[in-house]
């Protein structure tokens, strides 16, 4: 949301119309000039703009700036636009017929003050200005991600050299059939009555788009759809639309709007897929179709040599991008409500997003509001898996800080809101996974091996979960295999890169790093994890940890002091003794631990490094 000075970066196509002659045509009939331009965007353009999901950016006395999320929905636009007013213009003497040119672009721009900056701007209107009257002019951005899409011809225009842009601009001019665009497109048929938007987070998938002249390419390009719905579909959090209805679009120029009316979702995503030689590009878009925000953008590029493992790829790293991405905007939406009108799922969202919030801010008191929504969402609806789950990680919180007032209780508490959530639902990885974290916490700590089933189960029901991933590798670094996280968790990362539990990967990295004697990139990775979450107070404990084995202990002494700051507790309960089974482990731990706290020689980590 773009308020005050924040200045926000998105990928969106920007559409820039001008009126042909304005002047002329103002000289000659001011008023009437006015009259029917008004008319026109009334009737014509703003309709247009509105079916398109557009948002209208700037208006002037000839013309207009629009964002629109997709390059489709853009390019839609414009074709309707230009024909509707090719039809108003048949009757009208050609002295006074009001013509428009466009210019589109698709590219990364900033927004600052409802205000549209970049080179996808500057790059539109000079396209604009270099369109043929009646006529369309799009960069080649634009062109890779319409081509074969929309019921439209394209004519290769060159590199242009355009004023005030750095780099000549491929464009291309469109070219379209008045048959198939005189009227403004009909609702693609559906269901008789469209059903309603599920309460928790909904999508669909469209095919993606083959973009490759190699018909053989159909088969990769479906096969990553498909696979991005079953994956999808791991995520019990989310509704996901099957393969059979979404491919029913294959082929076709949809709007996403009536794309998510028909199937009753909130969110659709869609993309293309273009091959050339031995290499591979993918793009997705992901778009709110209630708002028409485009949400998220990513275009990934591979080389091509096992075709299955660069599948499995490109859908792993699209899945675990835009799950987050998905559970994020819901959150928002939550937020932007009343409290007292929120419902059993809404709270126990609420309950989620301030538990996850607490975890990363290490703040007892957040952790403890996050209880009591969560109970609160049960008490309307019991069976909340989302409200269980919440329960359960704030309940395992109390137990890592050491901020419980009754930690047996907690643990029981906790225990008993993951087990009922897995009763109801047995494929629900984030409750396995919180499972395994409370075993991993048990008295007497003697429930390792228990956890780490718990553990693997969650990971093997969502391995795109980050959730599943972080609660595996910390049980696995517990129970001594600190070597083979490291590479799992550099593998997560490299899928995932902006992922929101990035700290949380981070700080088991730092803690892998000081088991398996790598200092250096435990330093590396905690300080990483310390600028992205730098309230998270277990990342400064391990990077005085590293910093010990570094034999740097002014500065392990000062990573210690940060912790103990934001979370005393939690130290207290490390210098009695780390978690981690391996007797080697447990020792370089607490002993690290206890030389930058000052209560033991710093010698006695000459043997242990």
């Amino acid at each position: 949301m773009e308020t005050g000075r924040q200045i926000v970066r998105r990928l969106a196509a920007v559409m820039s119309i001008d009126v042909v002659g304005y002047a002329r045509l103002m000289g000659s009939d001011e008023a009437g000039t006015h009259f029917r331009l008004k008319k026109y965007r009334t009737e014509h353009i703003e309709p247009a703009v509105r079916r398109h999901g557009g948002r209208l950016i700037k208006l002037t006395g000839d013309g207009a700036m629009i964002e629109f999320a997709s390059a489709v929905e853009a390019l839609g636009a414009a074709i309707e636009i230009q024909q509707a007013m090719a039809d108003a213009n048949r009757d009208q003497p050609a002295d006074t017929a009001i013509v428009f040119r466009i210019g589109l672009d698709l590219g990364d721009l900033m927004v600052d003050d409802n205000e549209l900056y970049g080179d996808g701007v500057n790059i539109a209107v000079r396209l604009e200005g270099a369109a043929p009257p009646g006529g369309i002019l799009i960069s080649g951005s634009v062109h890779d991600a319409v081509a074969g899409r929309l019921k439209a011809g394209f004519e290769d225009v060159g590199s242009l050299e355009l004023k005030n842009i750095r780099r000549p601009v491929h464009a291309w001019r469109v070219a379209w059939s008045a048959a198939d665009w005189s009227k403004a497109p009909t609702v693609l048929p559906g269901l008789a009555s469209p059903p309603a938007v599920p309460d928790k987070p909904s999508i669909a998938v469209l095919p993606f788009t083959n973009m490759s002249d190699d018909a053989e390419q159909e088969y990769f390009t479906d096969g990553i759809s498909e696979d991005i719905i079953t994956e999808l579909s791991r995520f019990h959090e989310l509704f996901v639309i099957a393969r059979n209805s979404t491919f029913t679009y294959k082929g076709r120029a949809v709007d996403v709007r009536v794309v998510a009316e028909e199937l009753g979702v909130r969110y659709v995503l869609e993309g293309s897929i273009r091959k050339a030689a031995n290499r591979v590009r993918v793009t997705g878009q992901l778009i709110d179709a209630l708002s028409g925000n485009h949400i998220w953008a990513e275009r990934y590029d591979r080389v091509l040599e096992d075709i299955f493992a660069v599948q499995e790829e490109l859908t792993q790293s699209i899945v675990r991008s835009i799950a987050p991405q998905i559970l994020d905007a819901e959150v928002e939406k939550m937020h932007r409500r009343r409290p007292e009108d929120l419902n059993a799922y809404e709270i126990a969202v609420r309950a989620s997003s301030r538990a996850s919030e607490a975890w990363l801010k290490s703040d007892a008191g957040l952790r403890d509001v996050a209880i009591d929504d969560a109970i609160a969402a049960l008490a309307i609806d019991p069976r909340s898996t989302t409200a269980l789950a919440a329960l359960a990680f704030a309940q395992w919180q109390h137990l890592a800080f050491s901020t419980a007032v009754d930690r047996a209780a907690a643990w029981r508490e906790g225990m008993a809101a993951a087990e009922r959530a897995i009763e109801i639902d047995r494929s629900l990885a984030y409750a396995h996974s919180m499972k395994g974290l409370l075993l991993a916490f048990s008295a007497g700590r003697d429930r390792i091996d228990e956890a780490l089933d718990c553990a693997r189960l969650a990971y093997e029901l969502n391995r795109h979960s980050m959730t599943a991933v972080s609660a595996l590798s910390f049980i696995e670094i517990v129970w001594g295999e600190p070597e083979s996280v490291i590479e799992h968790l550099l593998e997560a990362l490299r899928l995932s890169p902006r992922d929101p539990q990035r700290p949380i990967v981070l700080l088991n990295l730092a803690m892998a790093s000081s088991c398996a004697g790598r200092y250096a990139d435990g330093v590396g990775y905690a300080t990483l994890g310390v600028r992205e979450a730098p309230h998270f107070a277990p990342l400064y404990a391990h990077l005085a940890v590293n910093y010990v084995g570094l034999g740097e202990l002014a500065k392990a002494r000062a990573a210690l002091a940060e912790s103990t700051r934001i979370a005393p507790g939690q130290v207290e309960q490390s210098l009695a003794g780390f978690l981690f089974r391996k007797p080697e482990h447990h020792k370089r731990g607490t002993t690290f631990l206890r030389i930058a706290a000052g209560l033991e020689d710093p010698a006695a980590a000459d043997a242990l490094r």
